[in-house]
């Protein structure tokens, strides 16, 4: 009788395992996520993975050992894995670009803190079929572009350009000095649909738990909100997002 097959986690769909594994992946160019490193191991190779990482632009963790064996589903890590993307990344240079070859007036999408996959890929996938130009994540404290968020996306992260930046009120200094307005979503601002969104648009999504962080927000130069009628104070983060996306598109 054959035996059944492993079942494989959508975690570890992202995973490369092993030192030579890991070492090739980096060497070839592809685009790598996150490097994870037992805690406290720097035998062998360890060391100049973690520096060849830095240098491709990849985010290095120290991870307890027990964790990265669960990450592994039990298979031979040797002390390091390393997450890959789903897609490539682009830059902010090239969402605008994205806007600029259609004639459009650039409109993209911050994401402050996602962290369920589930949300940025229904982003992403609402993005493209609201004709948004890109998505902007950040590098720490928050998903990146996984085999989840991929398969959520329902293939567009092929059409939408997600850029990753390592600091987000920076990226948004940026997008003002390009003549963007930023509108933050939160519960203390004017009605959605009261808003004028004409121009270089840029709208901020926040965590699911703790909404805009205080740094990104005090850089927004306006707040939308969403009435809320029932039991519970937030919506979910992808929902919010889809809504003002298209009260964005509608309005211009």
């Amino acid at each position: 009788m054959p035996q059944n097959s492993p079942v494989i986690t959508e975690e570890e769909k992202d995973l490369i395992i092993g030192r030579n594994a890991v070492s090739e992946a980096l060497k070839s160019g592809r685009e790598v996520d996150t490097l994870f490193v037992a805690k406290g191991d720097r035998s062998g190779s360890i060391g100049m993975l973690m520096g060849l990482a830095r240098d491709k632009g990849a985010v290095v963790k120290e991870v307890d050992r027990r964790k990265l064996d669960a990450m592994c589903g039990g298979a031979n890590h040797q002390g390091v894995a390393a997450r890959a993307a789903a897609h490539s990344y682009s830059s902010i240079e090239d969402i605008i670009k994205n806007a600029e070859e259609k004639g459009e007036d650039a409109f993209v999408i911050i994401c402050d803190e996602i962290e369920d996959p589930h949300n940025l890929g229904a982003i992403i996938r609402t993005a493209d079929a609201c004709g948004a130009h890109g998505v902007i994540i950040p590098k720490r404290r928050g998903v990146s572009l996984t085999y989840a968020v991929g398969k959520v996306s329902a293939g567009a992260l092929e059409y939408v350009p997600v850029a990753r930046v390592s600091n987000l009120p920076s990226a948004i200094d940026e997008l003002k000095e390009k003549g963007f307005w930023v509108y933050a979503a939160d519960m203390d601002g004017k009605p959605w649909n009261e808003q004028d969104y004409s121009g270089k648009v840029a709208l901020v999504i926040g965590s699911e738990g703790k909404g805009i962080s205080r740094l990104v927000k005090e850089k927004c130069d306006f707040t939308v909100s969403l009435p809320m009628r029932g039991k519970i104070n937030s919506l979910n983060a992808s929902v919010a997002a889809g809504i003002l996306m298209y009260e964005v598109i509608r309005n211009r």
